[in-house]
């Protein structure tokens, strides 16, 4: 189970990023996936997660109508489109899965839920 995440960049606050998680050695379709970031001196926090079954999908609070999950299993892709960035938003994102079958928890995003780990992609946000 190998996840490459990609797209991060720089951009200033008010822009947009699209990142991509892409999936090798399984089959997307029967996993949920979820992106998680690091700022530095801070803790990992969960920013979004996508069910297999029925694309349900939840949002940590700060990012709710700015950052949207989608999922394109026939490309073995998971998205995470970023938009009206903020300074805060800076941070290393990782996306994650976990056990076949998992469905995104609607109250949180927890790290313990998710075993296989991408390598990371840097999103800076500034002026």
């Amino acid at each position: 189970v190998q996840l490459q995440a990609s797209g991060g960049g720089s951009v200033q606050p008010g822009g947009s990023l699209r990142l991509s998680c892409v999936a090798s050695g399984f089959t997307l379709d029967y996993y949920a996936i979820a992106w998680f970031r690091q700022a530095p001196g801070k803790e990992r926090e969960g920013v979004s997660c996508i069910s297999s079954s029925d694309g349900f999908t939840t949002y940590a609070d700060s990012v709710k109508g700015r950052f949207t999950i989608s999922r394109e299993n026939a490309k073995n892709t998971v998205y995470l489109q970023m938009n009206s960035l903020k300074p805060e938003d800076s941070a290393v994102y990782y996306c994650a899965t976990g056990d076949p079958m998992y469905y995104c928890s609607e109250d949180y995003i927890d790290e313990a839920d998710f075993s296989s780990w991408g390598q990371g992609t840097l999103v800076t946000v500034s002026s």
